[in-house]
């Protein structure tokens, strides 16, 4: 086995191993902090993939902006530990039957359609300047309205954390 194969598996592992902690905590601060060791870990994978401009943006944008603004409204939400509940027999009934087929759905295209070629440096799109074409020209407008909808998200969530004031407490 070479290093780079071991590394990547050492990141796919920490990545799987975050996913299941950040659903299994109680906590929504913790399923945070797992959250960004799962996007860390994919961005060391795309790091030996050869996308070094993704991996920076990943850890840029999401594991740093977009995780600071989770912990923001999780913050401004005072969401406490969450209640432990029954689950729902639908859930169960058409949850864990959907979840093995599409697991093994999911396996058998994998392994049916990867290819094991060698493929040479920059034969594959993503040079930065590519990216920032498609990204602030072509794909503008989408760019934008994502960024009103996390806005939207924040204000919302900032009217749902405010207390509502009794009209018994106005002093008019």
């Amino acid at each position: 086995m070479s290093f780079h194969l071991i590394l990547f598996l050492l990141f796919g592992a920490v990545s799987v191993g975050g996913a299941i902690n950040l659903l299994a905590q109680r906590h929504p601060i913790n399923s945070a902090l797992s959250l960004i060791a799962v996007m860390a870990a994919l961005a060391g994978d795309y790091l030996l993939l050869g996308a070094e401009f993704v991996a920076a943006v990943q850890l840029i944008v999401y594991a740093g902006a977009i995780m600071v603004l989770f912990v923001f409204v999780i913050m401004l939400l005072n969401a406490g530990v969450e209640e432990e509940t029954k689950g729902s027999r639908v859930a169960i009934l058409v949850g864990v039957p959907g979840m093995l087929i599409g697991g093994v759905l999911v396996a058998w295209v994998v392994l049916r359609r990867s290819g094991t070629e060698a493929v040479p440096i920059g034969a594959m799109p993503g040079h930065p300047i590519d990216i920032a074409q498609l990204l602030f020209h072509d794909f503008l407008l989408p760019f934008e309205v994502t960024s009103i909808l996390i806005l939207i998200a924040i204000m919302g969530a900032v009217v749902l954390a405010s207390k509502p004031e009794s009209a018994a407490g106005k002093v008019e």
